[in-house]
């Protein structure tokens, strides 16, 4: 899941994306209008968090442009107010979720599960391959029936992979779907979870690097492939 947080508020937008990070959702900040709208035009974002009272364009505006734009990205609204007229006017202008600040991040991070899961209409499905068995709803995974543990990232690049089934995924791409938009292009964050991740789900590897390219799945061959 990728999150864009649109807030003023450096320390408590900072806050919000460190916390996100820990459970494994990527997070990119705009502290005001312009930017915001600017990562929308760039960037494919699954949710958005949006404070109404952020300097430029106001939060209710770059609300009416992603309502306007057809994407479809939930938003949720952030706000000092409390009164039940500023919630609603919120929802007029095409909030699907409203939290009041200050707030919990556990409370946010249910929030943000909830709408992913309604905007999909039913829970992620099950994906299975090459023996492995995840379940983006229970963040679990199973190879060949024995359970693996793994760090959030490592799921999450995991995830990425897998939905490719067996298709070759580039490191930037790994680092724009599991990471953020501020992630260090030069990192050697994708290769060091890779490696770690494939001593995770042990041997024989599952996981392949395709020099110069990126990483993929392992699949049997189809039947009726013809091999040299």
């Amino acid at each position: 899941m990728r999150v864009l947080i649109v807030e003023d508020e450096p320390y408590l937008a900072e806050a919000v994306r460190d916390g996100l990070r820990l459970e494994a959702i990527a997070a990119d900040i705009a502290g005001d209008g312009d930017s915001a709208l600017e990562l929308l035009d760039v960037n494919s974002y699954d949710l958005a968090v949006l404070d109404r009272d952020i300097p430029g364009p106001s939060g209710d505006e770059v609300a009416r442009r992603i309502v306007a734009s057809g994407s479809g990205i939930p938003i949720l609204m952030l706000t000092a107010a409390d009164r039940i007229d500023d919630k609603a006017s919120g929802f007029e202008l095409g909030a699907d979720d409203y939290l009041t600040k200050p707030f919990e991040l556990r409370e946010l991070v249910l929030r943000l599960r909830a709408l992913d899961r309604r905007r999909g209409h039913a829970r992620p499905p099950v994906r299975q391959l090459a023996g492995l068995r995840l379940d983006p709803f229970r963040r679990e995974v199973f190879r060949d029936g024995r359970y693996v543990a793994l760090t959030r990232k490592q799921f999450a690049v995991l995830e990425v992979l897998v939905a490719a089934e067996g298709g070759v995924v580039g490191a930037e791409e790994l680092l724009e779907r599991a990471w953020d938009a501020h992630a260090d292009p030069f990192t050697n964050a994708v290769r060091i979870t890779v490696s770690a991740l494939r001593k995770r789900l042990g041997e024989p590897w599952v996981i392949a690097t395709v020099p110069g390219v990126g990483y993929r799945i392992e699949t049997p061959p189809a039947s009726g492939d013809a091999r040299g």
